[in-house]
């Protein structure tokens, strides 16, 4: 994997894991920062909950317009650039909702550009993880999700600090925005170029042709990939989403342990994205997905029919484990070209994030009609279609074009 002697690469690739680590970092705590005070928010807006489900729609407007479009924009400038671009997209919208987080306008806006930017950013640090993970010649796509993670703890984790001792929304949120738009285009400085596995030679293509870069959205493995990541995207959501409630109302408990309950489920995915990547090395992506789309759908029957709250707490970290490494690997698997990673990653994101967007209202719609712990079982269908849709991500050797 590595050109010359090797110490120079070797130097290069450990540098941009780094420095990719802290943009999935970065991300997950600029998300889970906002997330904190969005009951401060809903406070000073004075808005029913409908309402507040339809500005924080513009978030998901935003992400969901720029994912389609960042494989062009990736392709064009490489990823360093977008990340930056993107980064300082995500703070000033970020920064747009901090101060002007009593009127609605201001939300809005902020938050499309917010999830614009995030968006984008997300696909780009995707496909810049990918060429570190060939540069390494091992799996390590989960640990970067995992890192994601780890951000949205200390995210969350300084925010109920910030509202416990007072601090104003303004304050916290410009202060987060700033150390965004510092410390994630800092870090870019150590990815790798262009998104190869190694430093660019004389001699290399510089970019994909446009017409390169829309036919990922004809290809069918590509397609299948994203469906894959689709089944699992649900999935997971649901967790994220439902979970909590779902044990608490169908199993008529607390509500704290039915936070337990989910907190079990994200430090079982949190785990299994850090550790997940062994197993990848060792049995190949297709063995291992296929495991970990069993283990999550055991899970959630679990948490479905597991009549007594212990069961049902063993099937969230079942869940949790089981749906960890759908979505990086997933990204892995569309990027295995690095030609054409930019637009297979982003096509791939797109039909992935429908999930996250589709998602909470069709459980909502079924749990009108059967209850939130047995709408559940609709993510357990995707679960076992996405079982049939691993080999799809099996390792492909980049071809002529």
């Amino acid at each position: 994997m590595l050109s010359g002697t090797g110490v120079a690469d070797e130097a290069a690739v450990r540098k941009a894991t780094r420095a990719v680590f802290i943009a999935f970092a970065g991300g997950g705590f600029a998300y889970a920062s906002w997330a904190s005070r969005i009951p401060q928010v809903r406070a000073e807006l004075r808005v029913t909950p409908g309402t507040l489900g339809l500005i924080l729609l513009c978030g998901a407007i935003g992400s969901g317009t720029a994912t389609p479009l960042s494989g062009l924009v990736v392709g064009r400038i490489g990823e360093a650039r977008a990340v930056v671009v993107m980064s300082l997209t995500s703070a000033a919208g970020l920064a747009t909702i901090a101060v002007g987080y009593s009127r609605i306008a201001a939300v809005a806006t902020g938050l499309f550009f917010f999830g614009f930017g995030t968006g984008a950013w997300d696909v780009a640090m995707n496909v810049q993880g990918a060429a570190v993970e060939r540069g390494l010649g091992h799996a390590i796509m989960p640990k970067f999700h995992a890192g994601w993670s780890l951000g949205t703890v200390a995210g969350a984790g300084a925010g109920a600090a910030m509202v416990a001792l007072g601090v104003p929304v303004t304050a916290h949120l410009v202060a987060v925005a700033l150390a965004v738009a510092v410390a994630v285009p800092a870090c870019t400085r150590g990815f790798l170029p262009l998104g190869s596995a190694r430093p660019r030679r004389s001699g290399d293509p510089e970019r994909v042709p446009m017409r390169g870069q829309l036919r990922a959205w004809t290809e069918r493995r590509t397609l299948l990939i994203g469906l894959f990541v689709l089944c699992m995207a649900f999935s997971e959501g649901t967790g994220n989403d439902w979970l909590s409630l779902s044990v608490i109302d169908g199993y008529h408990i607390a509500a704290f342990l039915g936070d337990l309950v989910f907190a079990a489920f994200l430090a079982a995915m949190t785990a299994g994205r850090w550790f997940g990547p062994r197993l990848i090395d060792r049995y190949g992506r297709v063995v291992a997905l296929r495991a970990s789309a069993a283990t999550a759908l055991a899970g959630l029957l679990l948490v479905d029919f597991g009549v007594v709250l212990p069961v049902a707490a063993a099937g969230a970290v079942l869940m949790g484990l089981g749906t960890a490494l759908g979505f990086p690997v997933g990204m892995s698997a569309a990027a295995d070209d690095p030609r054409y990673a930019a637009a297979r990653v982003s096509t791939t994101a797109s039909l992935g994030y429908l999930a996250f967007l589709a998602g909470p209202p069709a459980i909502g719609f079924l749990a009108d009609h059967v209850g939130v712990l047995h709408a559940l079982s609709a993510a357990g269908v995707l679960i076992a279609l996405a079982f049939f849709l691993c080999p799809a991500t099996a390792p492909i050797t980049p071809g002529p074009d």
